[in-house]
């Protein structure tokens, strides 16, 4: 084995990470290792991790087995439990280089078998930085880490700890090495990106970031946000968004549901209307603008009109692209504590709901005109993922792709490269 193996579950967040822990581990010399960074999210992606678990230790039976990322920093027993594992390392220690270090072959059996303090306490506001995860079209660079908030339904916090922000001067630096090696594309990413700059002195916003960006960086082709909580869009932003050509006119959108009385037992801070008027000043500032969006289906006390609510969203928001969660109950979560649907009625939903975000995603296709170069979304090797730029036709039946390196595509980003 020349290298770790890496596998890598959830979001975006932790492939970047795990793209950092290999660079340290590569450093340690921590060659026969195999490290699986799980996801917490749902009870499905943890059944997934250990699933995953027991498959890597059957195929490396002699690797040093180590478990990180959010589901063992809420739950580090039940994985130290587990006879496949030999180490479990939380979310903090996973990025610093001395957790690797003291891993390294001559060192391993001096270390303790779990290492996951009390996320809650990390305060320090820059992570491990890497110039060069994504593709040559488009890299990420994370921002910010952790959550102050408490949805009811969402494990997240507790495993990411709060919100703390890297500075802007460290993020513009970065950007500005990615662009001298070439990327064209730089997308700005964490667990809560309208959050940052909070805990920074004098309190910037995530608008004052991009502006400073877009100006200190003017070599950059392409900024792009991910997720973000509209509600806590700040005037600098939307002017972004209104007079910055760079700034992608895309970004995906948290907004879990569209009902006002199941936001309120989600303890969002958004209201239907509020997720509407934020689509529609966003297109009126910039006309052409397209919206992704979270959206969970199932979640307690969720009636059929209440689900309606969210089917009219799709189409009131024109949301393109969907990500659906079926909502299931996370243990130490409040929303686990209340009436909930059974299984299979969850399941239609996502199934309808996913259904209703292909349709206006193909009636979003069908107004194109001609051929455009899109980036598309693949797996990569099951670690991490990778963009290709590829042709497409709209003129083709349901806007054909025409040229393309990458198979098995997914998931894509509709817009004009």
């Amino acid at each position: 084995m020349s290298a770790p193996i890496f596998a890598t579950h959830g979001c975006r967040l932790n492939a970047y990470e795990s793209e950092a822990m290999a660079e340290m581990s590569k450093q340690a010399g921590l060659d026969d290792a195999v490290i699986v960074n799980t996801c917490a999210v749902t009870s499905e992606a943890v059944r997934k991790a250990r699933q995953d678990i027991r498959r890597l230790r059957r195929e490396n039976p002699g690797a040093t087995l180590i478990v990180t990322g959010c589901a063992a920093q809420t739950d580090p027993d039940s994985f130290a439990a587990m006879d496949e594992v030999d180490r479990v390392v939380g979310n903090a220690e996973k990025m610093r280089p001395e957790t690797w270090a003291n891993m390294a072959p001559d060192l391993i059996g001096t270390t303790e078998p779990v290492q996951v303090d009390d996320i809650m306490s990390v305060r320090e506001t820059a992570g491990h930085l890497i110039d060069g995860f994504g593709s040559r079209s488009r890299a990420y660079v994370q921002v910010q880490n952790g959550c102050d908030h408490r949805c009811t339904f969402c494990i997240i916090p507790y495993g990411r700890g709060n919100s703390r922000s890297v500075p802007a001067g460290v993020v513009v630096d970065q950007i500005k090495r990615l662009v001298e090696s070439g990327y064209n594309e730089v997308v700005l990413t964490g667990v809560d990106l309208t959050s940052w700059g909070a805990d920074l002195p004098q309190t910037p916003q995530l608008g004052d970031l991009v502006r400073r960006i877009l100006k200190l960086v003017p070599d950059l082709p392409r900024l792009r946000i991910s997720s973000i909580d509209s509600i806590e869009a700040d005037p600098a932003l939307m002017e972004a968004i209104a007079t910055e050509p760079r700034l992608m006119p895309h970004m995906h959108l948290s907004l879990q549901h569209g009902s006002d009385l199941i936001l309120k037992r989600m303890k969002r801070r958004h209201l239907r209307d509020d997720a509407i008027a934020f689509c529609e000043e966003a297109r009126r500032l910039r006309p052409g603008m397209t919206f992704g969006a979270d959206i969970i289906a199932g979640f307690p006390t969720e009636t059929e009109e209440h689900f309606a609510d969210s089917l009219r969203l799709v189409e009131e928001c024109d949301l393109t692209w969907l990500h659906v969660f079926p909502y299931s109950p996370r243990p130490g979560t409040p929303a686990a504590r209340m009436p909930q649907l059974d299984r299979k009625t969850i399941k239609d939903r996502a199934a309808r709901l996913r259904a209703a975000g292909s349709e206006r995603q193909a009636a979003h296709m069908a107004g194109w005109r001609g051929r455009h170069a899109v980036l598309m979304e693949a797996p990569r090797m099951g670690r991490t993922e990778h963009f290709a730029e590829v042709r497409f036709d709209s003129e083709r039946p349901v806007g054909q792709i025409v040229e393309t390196e990458i198979t098995g595509a997914t998931e894509s980003h509709l817009t004009a490269a």
